[in-house]
């Protein structure tokens, strides 16, 4: 049984489009759907840059 449900479905969409452009931005290319051919290291890079992007957006936010 798979934990990753996303609380509200319609931000599917949005998360989808936000993870596609932290790929752009650390030069990884992303297609749509599955993308288990990717390194660990591709991986790695695309979810820290998400997670940069969310501090920094959330940091913005508290100003």
């Amino acid at each position: 049984m798979s934990s990753n449900k996303n609380v509200v479905p319609e931000a599917k969409e949005a998360l989808n489009r936000f993870k596609m452009e932290a790929a752009a931005e650390v030069g990884v290319n992303l297609k749509n759907g599955y993308n288990g051919d990717l390194t660990s290291k591709q991986a790695g890079s695309v979810g820290g840059q998400m997670v940069k992007k969310m501090i920094k957006a959330y940091e913005e936010s508290m100003k």
